[in-house]
């Protein structure tokens, strides 16, 4: 049997200023080299999870913002549709809400029986559900309209930024949306 490979140095391995080995972790006691490049595959390297971790932040701030208006926060977006749209065929809401009917036909059953919205067969295409805000789901949009300033002013944002920040993620939606097309 030969004997393994011994590293350039003459100081052995794992003693002070032996050449470390690639294979292994670095020393969590050890500062990081400010001249060693960024390691891509970290957690915080990552943009994904800085926007899974805002994602859950704002989940958890409407949470206690809806509790109120007994709304879920998929709830209130479904119905920051319907207000802006009135009435509309489900497959669209579910489309703009980026949710499935699996999804979407349940939260919408659940806002009917509070009373929220209607649901009916389209006149045009008995195929078509078309869903709509009640009296009380109009009424709930008055006692909504302070929602987004708080969210603003917990965030810490001046509305320009929040703006520019709304139409860079756009923008990165839509180019990773494009990305998965031309790969499917």
């Amino acid at each position: 049997m030969s004997p393994l490979p011994q590293p350039a140095s003459d100081t052995p391995p794992g003693t002070p200023g032996a050449p470390a080995d690639p294979a292994d972790p670095p020393d969590p006691t050890e500062p990081p080299d400010p001249a060693a490049p960024v390691d891509a595959l970290r957690l915080d390297q990552q943009i994904c999870f800085s926007l899974h971790a805002a994602s859950r932040a704002f989940d958890g701030l409407y949470r206690v913002l809806l509790k109120d208006l007994g709304l879920t926060y998929p709830q209130y977006l479904a119905m920051l549709v319907l207000w802006e749209d009135g009435e509309l065929p489900v497959r669209d809401a579910g489309r703009r809400l980026r949710l499935d009917s699996g999804t979407l036909s349940p939260l919408l059953k659940r806002l009917e029986a509070a009373g929220y919205v209607r649901r009916r067969r389209s006149p045009e295409d008995e195929r078509s559900v078309l869903v709509s805000p009640t009296r009380e789901g109009w009424a709930l949009r008055e006692r909504a309209r302070s929602i987004p300033v708080r969210i603003g002013a917990a965030a810490g944002i001046e509305a320009d930024d929040l703006h520019g920040l709304r139409e860079r993620l756009d923008r990165l939606t839509r180019a990773l949306d494009d990305a998965v097309r031309d790969r499917t």
